[in-house]
C-alpha cells in the first residue's frame, strides 16, 4: 500500500474511534439518565408509604427490608451522583463533538459552549429588571 493510502486509513480509523467515543458517551448519559429516572419513581412510591414502615429494596437479584428512611437517602446519594456522573460526560462530550468536527473538518458548533445562568447571575439580572 502506497503512503498516501496508509494516511487516508490512519486518518480515517482516527476519525471512527473518535465517532465511536462520542457514541458511547452518548449513550452512558442515557442509561444513567434511565437510572435517575427510576430513582425518581422510586422516591415517588416512597412518598405513598407511611414513614415508620420498611421497604423492599432490590439490590442485584435480590430483596432486602430497609427502614424506609435509609432508603431514601440512599437514593437521593445515587440521584446526586448520577447528576454529577452526568453533568461530567456532558462537559467532556464538548470537546469530544469539537475534536471530532475538527478530524472531519467541520467547523466548530457555534452556541455550543454556552452554559445557564446560576441562580445568583438570575437574582441579580431579576433585580436590576425591577428597578
Amino acid at each position: 500500500m502506497d503512503e498516501g493510502a496508509q494516511r487516508i486509513l490512519e486518518h480515517l480509523t482516527e476519525v471512527e474511534v473518535a465517532a465511536e467515543d462520542v457514541l458511547s458517551d452518548k449513550q452512558q448519559i442515557v442509561d444513567l439518565d434511565l437510572r435517575r429516572n427510576r430513582n425518581r419513581e422510586a422516591l415517588s412510591a416512597l412518598r405513598n408509604n407511611s414513614p415508620n414502615d420498611n421497604v423492599k429494596v432490590c439490590f442485584g437479584n435480590m430483596f432486602i427490608k430497609f427502614p424506609q428512611e435509609s432508603t431514601r437517602s440512599m437514593i437521593l446519594k445515587d440521584h446526586e451522583q448520577l447528576d454529577k456522573e452526568i453533568t461530567d460526560l456532558r462537559k467532556r462530550l464538548k470537546a469530544k463533538v469539537n475534536r471530532l468536527n475538527d478530524l472531519q473538518g467541520k467547523p466548530e458548533l457555534r452556541g455550543y459552549n454556552l452554559s445557564p445562568l446560576s441562580s445568583d447571575e438570575i437574582k441579580a439580572i431579576n433585580s436590576l429588571l425591577k428597578k
